[in-house]
């Protein structure tokens, strides 16, 4: 069983608050699994009993839309945490986490983590810090949603994959989503999505090489945003 004192979640989350013998208790009591491709980490309606941490890989934060359409609300990666607000509402989660590659996640149980707030004040200040710097950016995505059209958020959407996971050799995005996955993103139909990425390629923004996408004039990009 792999250390939480010497885990990267721990340099990355809330937990770079706790002590080396709170890291130690945790590594007693959490339990570390594999979620494969397309399988979730939890559904929309579930009650969690602790939080989960992402050691590697990439999960998609959705909700479900009253016309049944997946709307994209965040991508996670290595080194976040999943689930604080719930377990401070003590509320099921109103979101999905569905893997978009294999993943290793541990997950904390809601015991250790209420009595983690209970004697450790900086935690429970990083842990309220987090849920308002994710408030923050859900308020700024309404916002982004309502100003943008539609070819801006596509813009705007590939640019934030080009920062947030980096790119490969051949300058292609190093994430590899499917058209459906960046239409829910975005926040627009599928057909939109694919006719956007055709124009985006003829007026060499960016290059289509099969499912992977290549920025070719990020300049030009930004200036879109």
């Amino acid at each position: 069983m792999s250390k939480c004192e010497e885990c990267v979640v721990r340099e990355l989350s809330a937990l770079k608050a706790l002590t080396h013998d709170e890291l130690s208790r945790i590594t007693n009591r959490k339990v570390s699994f594999k979620v494969k491709k397309g399988e979730n980490l939890f559904e929309e309606g579930q009650t969690l009993n602790g939080v989960f941490c992402i050691k590697s890989g990439i999960c998609k934060i959705s909700k479900l839309s009253d016309n049944g359409k997946n709307h994209i609300v965040k991508l996670i990666t290595t080194g976040d945490i999943l689930g604080e607000r719930s377990l401070i509402n003590e509320e099921s989660v109103n979101l999905s986490a569905t893997a978009l590659e294999d993943m290793e996640v541990c997950f904390i149980p809601k015991s250790e983590i209420f009595g983690l707030f209970s004697s450790n004040t900086n935690f429970s200040l990083n842990v309220l810090k987090n849920v308002c710097v994710n408030l923050k950016e859900a308020d700024n995505d309404l916002v982004n949603m309502a100003q943008k059209n539609v070819k801006e958020r596509l813009a705007k959407t590939l640019i934030y994959l080009k920062d947030k996971f980096g790119i490969n050799e051949d300058k292609t995005l190093k994430i590899q989503l499917s058209r459906e996955e960046l239409s829910g993103i975005v926040g627009t139909a599928l057909e939109t999505c694919i006719r956007l990425l055709s124009e985006f390629k003829k007026e060499g923004l960016i290059d289509l090489i099969g499912k992977k996408i290549s920025i070719e004039n990020e300049k030009e990009l930004r200036r879109m945003i």
